[in-house]
């Protein structure tokens, strides 16, 4: 038996943490759902599973519904879908829609009972509500098959970081239910247990998400026989979280050099968050990696929050003439102190004093002797 395991493509997603580019991360989506299916052709998989979530939720536009049924069709085997907590199915769902009928090869599974598949049986469990406390699996007994068992499922395993967990379930759930594979959806990670997997996303959907933007190829050889996992690329853009230390001068310029060397910066989503200290003489550093960013990348932000006036740097007072400049420059310097507390306005934290500061000194720096 060999199939491809798919789930979370979050079809639909509105993408405002990325603003502008949100349209971009949604079709990004569609085309990453085209490559999964690609690579179950070119692969020669028997089917294809779809773990749940496959559209954000079920107010989505129902155009998108047609899209992803004529693209999973273009896949000649077999597709077995399950409902996710996104998309469960309720009354009005996604899953009435007259797509999924004009296609004979799409399976929108609405039962928990076996099914026979290709090579096997199949143990689906399909969502019906949103919120529950309640094991998916826990119906699954399969340990009298005769031939390979696999189940498909959406929740949250044991020890995954949710609270409180959704649709628990136990980390030992393919081997108590007699499976030998259970094809898992809901976290957005490629995360691997005994006999049972999250394939984790297409297309990754935020920053931070560890090992997304990929599907997984199942080859069992025979009943009882230990499942072989290939993680297979599809996602299309890459999200890159930077968390960077500043600690002396030339780590700025470090920096820029190291974004200026990223490949393929128009796919790539850029998220920098800086801290340490900042001295006078980097600001213009600072400046330029704003400017790359704003250039070559298809998305960024740059957190300087973290990042306070060194305090033995003497520069970021010394070009200032006498008089209320350097006065203003001064107050901003202990402002920009997370210890000093003495005096601090409303709202003049150590974050918002420093980018002041910074800004002061660089707007200074540009008028003309």
């Amino acid at each position: 038996m060999k199939f491809v395991h798919t789930a979370d493509w979050q079809i639909g997603m509105r993408a405002a943490h990325v603003g502008g580019v949100g349209q971009r991360v949604r079709d990004e989506r569609i085309e990453a759902g085209r490559r999964a299916v690609r690579v179950a052709r070119d692969h020669g998989a028997d089917f294809l599973l779809l773990a749940g979530d496959t559209f954000e939720d079920n107010a989505i536009e129902r155009v998108l519904v047609q899209k992803v049924a004529d693209l999973l069709a273009e896949f000649a085997g077999p597709v077995y879908v399950i409902p996710g907590n996104h998309d469960p199915l309720v009354p009005g769902s996604v899953w009435e829609h007259p797509a999924w009928r004009s296609h004979t090869n799409l399976h929108i599974l609405d039962k928990a009972e076996p099914l026979e598949i290709p090579g096997g049986m199949l143990y689906p469990c399909p969502l019906f509500e949103r919120h529950a406390r309640r094991d998916p699996t826990d119906w699954i007994a399969a340990d009298g098959s005769g031939t390979i068992a696999v189940g498909l499922a959406h929740g949250t395993v044991e020890g995954v970081p949710q609270d409180p967990p959704e649709f628990p379930i136990a980390r030992d759930a393919a081997s108590r239910a007699g499976l030998d594979y259970l094809a898992l959806g809901h976290w957005h990670s490629t995360v691997t247990y005994d006999r049972m997997a999250y394939s984790g996303t297409h297309e990754t959907t935020k920053f931070g998400e560890r090992d997304s933007g990929n599907v997984l190829m199942v080859e069992i050889a025979a009943r009882g026989e230990t499942p072989r996992l290939t993680p297979i690329r599809t996602g299309g853009l890459t999200w890159l979280a930077m968390g960077e230390p500043i600690r002396a001068e030339g780590d700025l310029a470090r920096l820029r050099e190291r974004i200026e060397k990223i490949a393929e910066p128009g796919q790539t989503l850029l998220d920098i968050q800086l801290s340490g200290v900042l001295h006078a003489s980097e600001q213009a550093e600072l400046g330029r990696i704003e400017e790359l960013a704003d250039a070559r990348f298809l998305y960024h932000r740059i957190d300087a929050a973290g990042l306070f006036p060194a305090p033995e740097d003497d520069r970021w007072l010394a070009e200032f003439p006498d008089g209320p400049l350097k006065e203003a420059a001064r107050r901003l310097v202990r402002l920009a102190d997370p210890v000093a507390v003495d005096g601090r306005p409303e709202g003049a934290t150590p974050e918002v004093a420093t980018r002041a500061l910074g800004e002061l000194y660089a707007m200074f720096r540009e008028v003309p002797a």
